[in-house]
């Protein structure tokens, strides 16, 4: 059971180039309840899924930008590579994430509901990054 009274749901990411699929995400995940907290991946979480070079953004800077988007109720930062003991903090009803995970590999996935988001073809912050390079 969440800490909160109305229906929380979680989802998360890095967030580093914000783009039309991860807004289309996020109003998806709002709409699956009455409270949406986004898990953001710290900088070191980063670097340790993404590389060296990323990210692109700090993550006071992620941060503020998600929490202009009128549908993200709260911004949590996480360090760790996975957001488990957030998730555990947090205890949503439901967790929502992109098409490219299954509901039983996501974590959290032992605490909660998954519902999966069908992704939006050609967004991506790692395919910006590449066609920025390219030109």
């Amino acid at each position: 059971m969440s800490e909160y009274p109305e229906k929380v749901i979680f989802t998360n990411g890095c967030f580093d180039i914000l783009h039309r699929g991860h807004l289309e995400l996020l109003r998806f995940a709002r709409n699956q309840g009455d409270k949406l907290i986004v898990g953001l991946n710290s900088d070191s979480s980063v670097k340790m899924l993404k590389g060296d070079a990323r990210p692109i953004n700090n993550q006071a800077d992620r941060k503020f930008v998600l929490e202009c988007i009128e549908f993200v109720d709260e911004v949590r930062i996480f360090n760790e590579e996975t957001p488990y003991k957030l998730i555990k903090e947090v205890l949503p009803d439901i967790i929502v994430k992109g098409g490219d995970y299954s509901a039983p590999d996501v974590v959290g996935s032992d605490l909660c509901k998954v519902v999966i988001f069908e992704l939006v073809d050609g967004y991506s912050s790692t395919k910006i990054i590449q066609n920025f390079g390219d030109r």
